[in-house]
């Protein structure tokens, strides 16, 4: 296995272990902590100082953000390289950064709601705010950069719908979050939002790994592509067919009949 192949392979495979730490950190957290309801509280709460194992969290939202850059990079080159892929894997990475933010820029307290007389936040858990806010977005447009760019291609194109379908599904529950409107149960409903598009990135990730790297540059069409232009398969444009000079007898070429 080249050097190259195995690059590829490893970052892949980053998109399986990315789903597999955060969901694993949030799991254990909300089991080790007292008072912490899953159905009212955030996930990020349990990074918080007053958690009472916030480095378990931590290490999920960095894993994660750490594998999601990763992966985008596999994804990219699995599509052909920069040009060809178009901006989604681009977004892919900037959601893996903005979950690194998010990680290491903690929110002040655990509880979503603090006690009575705590008024404020500080800087940092603004930023959080904000980093969260790129992470949504990327849920619900990363997917439909991906559909646009699967449709036509025939290699990728069965995944196109599952692309779109992801998109629509992020924005019903991210809806449904914001609204507020099954609180108390607002917490399970921003699982299942953040728990949807990360199993669609495992499997991704088992495609990709199942496929290999692109072997096309990006200026490099494929075979469909050659044969459409009228190109050889090996990539050689066909040389223009120079008929015969056949004489004022039309016998043969030039020279070839003597009287």
């Amino acid at each position: 296995m080249g050097k190259g192949n195995a690059r590829y392979r490893l970052l892949a495979a980053c998109g399986l272990a990315g789903p597999v730490v955060f969901t694993a950190a949030w799991v254990t957290s909300t089991l080790r902590q007292a008072g912490y309801s899953i159905a009212e509280e955030h996930l990020s709460g349990l990074a918080a100082p007053d958690a009472r194992d916030p480095e378990i969290m931590i290490a999920g939202f960095v894993g994660l953000g750490a594998c999601t850059v990763a992966f985008g990079s596999a994804l990219e080159n699995a599509l052909g390289g920069r040009r060809r892929a178009g901006p989604g894997p681009a977004l892919v990475r900037v959601a893996g950064i903005a979950t690194l933010a998010a990680g290491l820029l903690r929110r002040d307290r655990m509880l979503l709601h603090p006690p009575d007389g705590v008024v404020g936040q500080s800087w940092h858990n603004d930023l959080h705010d904000v980093a969260s806010g790129v992470i949504y977005a990327s849920l619900l447009v990363a997917p439909l950069l991906l559909a646009r760019r699967f449709r036509g291609d025939q290699e990728w194109h069965a995944l196109r719908l599952p692309a779109a379908a992801t998109a629509a599904g992020s924005a019903a529950l991210l809806g449904l979050f914001w609204s507020r409107v099954v609180e108390p149960w607002n917490g399970i409903v921003q699982r299942v939002a953040v728990s949807v598009p990360l199993g669609v990135m495992a499997a991704l990730a088992l495609g990709l790994l199942a496929r290999g790297p692109g072997t096309r540059s990006p200026a490099d069409p494929g075979p469909v592509e050659r044969a459409a232009r009228g190109s050889h398969p090996d990539g050689h444009e066909p040389r223009d067919h120079e008929p015969e000079d056949h004489g004022p007898t039309g016998l043969g070429p030039v020279g070839r009949h003597t009287r």
